[in-house]
């Protein structure tokens, strides 16, 4: 029997959060989307109770370290300063949530691509899950030996003169939208055991879209309630890219190898 897929055509970026939030309510998900969708919900609560505590008091110290002859920008610096603490404070608490939540979103990207291609990658559900474990951990691994460095580095620019309260942020957002492409793209990769780098080539292959992907999940993550349902969000979006766009590439990638051998 010929597969049916419900997407006809590939999206944008922002087109695949869309279809996310479609799937999402399909009923034969919702069972799935639970447990994410409450992890999520408890770190973020958490994550700004405590931001919005603190808030006022980090941008006052933050902008105090401006050389006096800058001193006159600092209500410019107030909405970039206070967005950037937003994004940096949501991509830590979402890379934590997933890491968490890692084993229920890729079984959530499992059933979504089960329910888009009338296919099933294997009938054994929470068998199979603990199963994998080990080997799901051990990705979340791989991305964290990824992410940190990075993310030092983005931190340290915070900490120059200048370049801390102007170019850093905006590195800092660009760098947070591709971690959030990699962070849930990676769910139906590693359902099909594709390796890591192997994924971020083909990923960079389409960095527009992706990066407008990750970009509109980190802004998703900065506004309440949104930020709860986002992941969820994501992992399905991300699977409807997989099944329109990568799986057939990858699969392609596996015979040509095939051949020449």
């Amino acid at each position: 029997m010929k597969t049916e897929k419900i997407i006809k055509q590939p999206l944008t970026g922002i087109g695949y959060l869309i279809k996310g939030t479609q799937l999402l309510r399909h009923p034969k998900l919702r069972v799935f989307v639970l447990i994410p969708l409450l992890i999520n919900i408890l770190i973020f609560a958490s994550a700004f109770w405590f931001l919005f505590s603190s808030i006022t008091e980090w941008i006052n110290s933050y902008i105090g370290d401006l050389p006096d002859f800058l001193s006159w920008l600092s209500y410019l610096f107030w909405p970039i300063i206070i967005f950037s603490i937003l994004f940096a404070f949501s991509f830590v608490f979402s890379t934590i949530a997933n890491l968490i939540a890692a084993p229920f979103n890729g079984l959530l990207a499992e059933k979504t691509e089960n329910l888009l291609t009338n296919s099933s990658i294997n009938d054994d559900g929470w068998k199979e899950l603990l199963k994998d474990l080990p080997r799901i951990f051990k990705r979340e691994y791989q991305k964290w030996v990824y992410f940190l460095p990075r993310m030092l580095l983005c931190l340290i620019l915070f900490f120059i003169p200048v370049i801390g309260q102007t170019i850093a942020p905006v590195i800092w957002f660009i760098f947070a939208g591709w971690m959030m492409a990699i962070q849930y793209a990676d769910y139906p990769f590693d359902n099909h055991k594709v390796p890591f780098a192997k994924m971020k080539k083909i990923l960079i292959a389409r960095f527009g879209k992706n990066i407008t992907f990750g970009m509109v999940i980190s802004i998703c993550t900065t506004i309440p309630v949104l930020n709860f349902i986002i992941m969820p969000i994501a992992v399905c979006g991300a699977t409807a890219a997989w099944v329109d766009i990568y799986k057939n590439q990858v699969f392609d990638d596996v015979v040509a190898n095939i051949e020449q051998k």
